[in-house]
């Protein structure tokens, strides 16, 4: 049978359209159903590209037994996390509270008036390693709803309370100084891993943010320590399995602390901030290795999760057909030494398993090797190397893919449009920004409503039901200021300010400074959610701070200039504490002790070379958070270019910060020296 979920945008919800159970998504009518049957609601959480979310499913909302189950005795609601990360949010903070962990698929049990009882993330068909069966626990759940009610609702309300009174304290009005950043620098030093980069033991994340704050921190004192931590952890994970050596892109973590074995799913967040993280490693030290993965992580996102419509697809998943029918995690992307052969012969197998370190016993499942590029004394021949990436990559492309979450998500394509559009721009290549562009292009057509409120997704060009949370404004924000930098376009300096004035107006806690992932007109869960930091991509709270202050660089504005202050408050708090878990605030952090820098590049027109250099020098600057406007002398474009003429009718640059202005410089070394660019 189809249940509710046939009419779905989300992949990750149409994927369960077909199960026996009787599905509902998050929605009032939910709720009313489970007063009117006075029974639990069964919440379970999950995302597309989730590998347990997948075997889960299998397991257990495929069994007729069990969907009978849950069918008679349960209102059960389908939440991808994705679409709506206020209601996985807000639940996560409980399962975290309740149980010391959580994760996904994330199984929740709640009263009809949305209030948490029991939780659970993956259970198991039959009990094992501690873990009662989720038969089991769908057992008990109905026998403690049906005979101890009262003892449920104490406890739901005592855990509702709690999560109410879990208030954050804001750390004051001001942002850390030069104090608490060399403390939040120190603190990242005792967490490094020197053998291996990164930070922290197994499993491994990219810590892009963390390494975004490491090069600003660089740029702006000096710390040769920063820089190295920053390197080193770039050089291993480009040459470890987390990256994709064939094909370009990052998987989603590592399982062990050498970057060999990743957790193979690729998400266009990660990517984006690595492709972001790689370019301005290679600014800031001309890293070849740096140049190469920029753009290839950059080619692999359009190449691979463009959708028709110009957008980018959230995901593509860990398993895919191993050629048998079963579906295998990492089977894409795995090979063992006789498919090396297969493909290659004898030779080129061998200088092959060599090159990427493939072995007989292997690194991953049943003889298997993850392909990397092990340190090696051995010279190789470079074109005879590139041959061998090419045939190992047509043949890879002749396996079964692995499935695309072809949702739009409003937020992680803001990421992806400034990674695209400063890549483009550092390496010459026009058809990455029209790539940014042209998504940028789709958030306002698809996304943005008549009040420029942006809705968290979209699928096929049609848009998604749900309201954009922080991040989608402060994101998008991000990416159209950086398309501003980028283009010299000015209608992207104004979108980003009417996404901004969102900000202020409806995620903003006036008395204190602190800003909430949802609205205040949003609707209502047990608990407005909030949380300021950064994780797998930088939070909406840290986010927002910096397309803030982006955009008072701008414009001059002092309103935002001191929300986005204010803001920075929990990073003073946090930063010197857990700097591995606050790295895009303490970027931010970076960008107002520097300023930001503001550039106005005042030229003759896109297609004059001596602007055209002006602005590519001022792109490439490494000052932390440096806002460039780039027009034609009298132009209205940007508010940095008013009053600014040539010098002597030549192109000119003028850097300003902390309301103090240099002379205007006509001399790309001149500019490169007062922004910290390299010669």
């Amino acid at each position: 049978m189809a249940n509710r979920l046939a009419q779905a945008t989300s992949p990750y919800l149409l994927q369960h359209a077909d199960n026996p159970v009787d599905w509902w998504t998050w929605s009032e009518e939910a709720f009313a159903e489970a007063r009117r049957r006075d029974v639990p609601v069964l919440l379970s959480v999950g995302y597309s590209s989730c590998h347990w979310c997948h075997v889960m499913a299998h397991e257990s909302f495929e069994d007729q037994a069990t969907a009978d189950e849950m069918n008679a005795h349960f209102v059960n609601v389908k939440v991808d996390r994705e679409e709506r990360p206020d209601v996985d949010a807000v639940y996560m903070e409980a399962v975290q509270a309740a149980t010391g962990q959580g994760g996904w698929p994330m199984t929740v049990f709640l009263t009809p008036d949305a209030e948490p009882f029991y939780f659970g993330t993956y259970f198991p068909p039959a009990p094992r390693h501690g873990m009662p069966s989720f038969r089991q626990v769908l057992q008990g759940v109905r026998q403690a709803w049906q005979e101890r009610r009262d003892e449920v609702g104490e406890v739901a309300g005592k855990i509702t309370r709690d999560l109410a009174g879990r208030e954050l304290s804001v750390g004051g009005d001001e942002g850390p100084g030069e104090q608490e950043l060399a403390q939040a620098l120190l603190g990242l030093t005792r967490e490094y891993d020197p053998q291996r980069g990164g930070f922290g033991g197994a499993p491994k994340f990219p810590p892009s943010m963390v390494i975004e704050f490491l090069l600003r921190h660089h740029a702006r004192t000096g710390a040769e320590g920063a820089l190295q931590m920053a390197a080193d952890t770039c050089e291993r994970m480009a040459r470890g399995g987390i990256y994709d050596q064939l094909g370009g892109g990052f998987a989603r973590y590592s399982v062990d602390r050498d970057w060999v074995v990743p957790h193979f799913e690729k998400m266009l967040y990660d990517n984006a901030l690595l492709c972001r993280v790689y370019a301005h490693l290679w600014r800031a030290t001309g890293s070849e290795l740096a140049r190469r993965v920029a753009l290839e992580t950059a080619d692999f996102m359009v190449r691979e999760l463009r959708t028709p419509e110009g957008g980018f697809a959230s995901a593509l998943d860990a398993d895919s057909d191993d050629g048998s029918g079963r579906q295998v995690e990492g089977a894409y992307y795995v090979w063992t030494p006789e498919q090396l052969r297969e493909v290659l012969g004898d030779d080129d197998a061998d200088l092959a398993a060599r090159y990427f370190g493939v072995t007989e016993e292997g690194t991953f499942e049943e003889g298997a090797s993850v392909l990397q590029l092990p340190q090696r004394d051995e010279v190789f021949d470079a074109a005879r190397i590139d041959g061998v990436r090419e045939r190992l990559l047509a043949a890879r492309d002749r396996r079964p893919a692995p499935g695309r979450d072809d949702k739009v998500v409003a937020a992680w394509n803001g990421l992806a449009i400034a990674a695209l559009a400063e890549t483009g721009a550092y390496f010459g290549r026009p058809d990455l920004v029209e790539a940014a562009v042209a998504a940028g292009d789709l958030l306002v057509r698809v996304h943005l409503d008549e009040q420029a409120r942006i809705a968290r997704t979209s699928k096929d060009g049609q848009v998604g039901g749900n309201a954009g949370v922080l991040e989608d404004y402060a994101d998008v924000a991000e990416g159209f200021l950086a398309l501003a930098s980028v283009t010299g376009e000015g209608v992207w300096l104004d979108f980003a300010g009417l996404l901004v004035d969102h900000v202020l107006a409806r995620f903003l806690d006036v008395e204190s400074g602190a800003l909430y992932d949802t609205a205040s007109d949003a609707e209502r869960l047990i608990r407005r959610p909030q949380d300021p930091t950064d994780n797998a991509t930088p939070s909406g709270w840290t986010a927002a701070a910096g397309a803030l202050l982006g955009y008072a660089a701008h414009t001059g504005s002092e309103p935002h200039r001191t929300a986005a202050e204010r803001a920075l408050g929990v990073v003073k708090a946090l930063g010197p504490r857990v700097p591995r878990f606050i790295g895009w605030g303490l970027a931010v952090a970076e960008a107002v002790l520097d300023g930001p820098r503001e550039v106005a590049v005042v030229g003759r027109g896109a297609d004059d070379p001596a602007t055209a250099e002006l602005h590519r020098t001022a792109l490439l600057g490494t000052a932390p958070g440096a806002v460039v406007a780039v027009g034609t002398e009298g132009g209205d474009e940007f508010p940095l270019l008013a009053d600014r003429p040539l010098v002597g009718g030549a192109p000119a640059a003028y850097v300003c910060r902390n309301f103090t202005c240099d002379a205007p410089t006509t001399d790309p070394g001149r500019l490169r020296t007062a922004l910290g660019g390299r010669a």
